[in-house]
């Protein structure tokens, strides 16, 4: 239940005398221009009270939205509580950790034996993209639920989050608990039997980070931030981990998968989602720095805020080295190098422009906007520019490989040729009598 109204209601200052209105003003005002009236007076009232914003708050999030939509069902019904469940879940934090999962996964090199030209058979398993998609899914879920789970009461104290499920009392503790025990156990069995044990432990791993580190750490250290963003970090290690598992040449372990040949790709993935996460969330919380500060969590856009914009410059300018490697490394061709660039100098402008105007006059929310469109463009480039894609493509529409066969076959046809004429030529001739 919440109990804040002692927080909310402030003392009122003593009201000045008031000249009661005369009897004729009373008989000539109409009741529509009364309402007119108070209705402009409660709007001046409440300008002249009320500080300006320097910048507008953020609207709530997925989760409180549609735990209002939630509450406006019937009791009782199927509707109502999947609507709920769905709010524990977050839905738009899942599809985006998914999303990073899935996009990791297309973008692992296919070695040569596992190309459609040379089998039948797709170069990787889409039985496996589903389980990986199913399992992550669930594991978020999990996550999300528990981290809900354990802060209710602060979560109250905000805008964004007063809505929540658990908050408004949709959902019991104890349902929310059974809703992430559930979840995750599906999530990682998921994982440990339809994709590979490392890909199900690094799932396993985000969960405890977390739920069980970055959580309670909002309320002891700015640090959070950082453990946060490996938590964002891990999803495309094990999409990068999922497809490497299928071409394994040893035993498929975890250190083949994670530290062997080709790996590096999956750990610059991973290093792209860790980067990006400091200008997101640093202009993210720069509208509700003073409902963080009031919650008590410790976030370095109130804590330090000048140290929040050199952060969020400092990881926007490491996005160039990382998009850089991954055609280093192979991973994707050399046009990704123009294109993420064109990409990275904007967001590295917009968090320019947050730290020099300390998040004034728009700059946090060009900044947050910035990297909401950042993140989904790369991917797309990254898929676009993948290694060997065009090349493929192109021999593909050509017909290169058939060229190429039939000139095998040719090649092949006359050196049988050549030795049938050997073979004739070696014979002894027959001496005629």
């Amino acid at each position: 239940m919440n109990v804040e109204v002692a927080d909310v209601v402030e003392p009122r200052a003593p009201a000045a005398p008031e000249t009661a209105p005369s009897t004729e003003t009373m008989i000539e005002e109409l009741p529509h221009r009364r309402r007119k009236r108070l209705k402009q007076e409660t709007i001046e009232t409440t300008a002249v009270t009320t500080p300006p914003l320097s910048e507008p708050l953020i609207p709530p999030d997925a989760s409180s939205r549609l735990s209002t939509l939630s509450s406006s069902l019937p009791p009782g019904s199927l509707r109502r509580l999947f609507t709920a469940y769905l709010a524990l879940s977050k839905p738009r934090l899942s599809f985006l950790i998914v999303l990073t999962t899935t996009s990791a996964y297309s973008l692992y090199p296919v070695p040569a034996l596992l190309l459609p030209s040379t089998t039948a058979s797709p170069s990787l398993s889409t039985l496996t993209l589903l389980f990986l998609t199913t399992g992550t899914a669930l594991s978020t879920a999990s996550a999300n639920a528990l981290n809900m789970l354990m802060e209710p009461e602060h979560d109250a104290k905000m805008s964004r989050t007063r809505n929540r499920p658990i908050v408004k009392g949709l959902i019991g503790k104890r349902g929310a608990l059974a809703f992430a025990g559930l979840t995750g156990l599906a999530g990682l069995g998921a994982l440990y039997y339809g994709v590979n044990p490392t890909v199900a432990f690094l799932s396993g791993l985000n969960i405890f980070l977390y739920a069980g580190v970055y959580t309670p750490m909002k309320r002891l250290s700015a640090v959070n931030t950082w453990v946060g963003a490996i938590v964002g970090g891990i999803p495309p290690l094990m999409g990068w981990a999922a497809a490497a598992g299928q071409s394994a040449t040893g035993n498929g372990g975890w250190q083949e998968l994670l530290f062997g040949e080709g790996s590096v790709g999956g750990w610059l993935f991973a290093g792209l989602l860790f980067a990006w996460q400091f200008p997101h969330f640093n202009a993210l919380s720069w509208p509700i720095r003073e409902e963080y500060k009031n919650a008590g969590y410790r976030m370095l856009v109130w804590t330090n805020p000048r140290l929040n914009g050199r952060v969020a410059v400092r990881y926007s300018l490491l996005l160039f080295p990382i998009c850089v490697s991954m055609w280093w490394f192979g991973v994707t061709d050399q046009g990704f190098l123009v294109t993420s660039s064109v990409v990275n100098a904007w967001i590295v402008r917009e968090a320019w422009n947050f730290w020099r105007k300390e998040g004034q006059k728009g700059s946090a929310r060009g900044l947050f906007w910035a990297s909401i469109w950042h993140l989904p463009v790369v991917m797309v480039l990254a898929m676009v520019h993948k290694k060997g894609l065009w090349e493929g493509m192109w021999k593909s529409v050509m017909g290169e490989e058939d060229i190429r066969n039939q000139e095998d076959d040719l090649l092949e046809e006359e050196d049988h040729l050549l030795d049938d004429e050997e073979r004739r030529a070696s014979r002894p001739t027959p001496h005629t009598l």
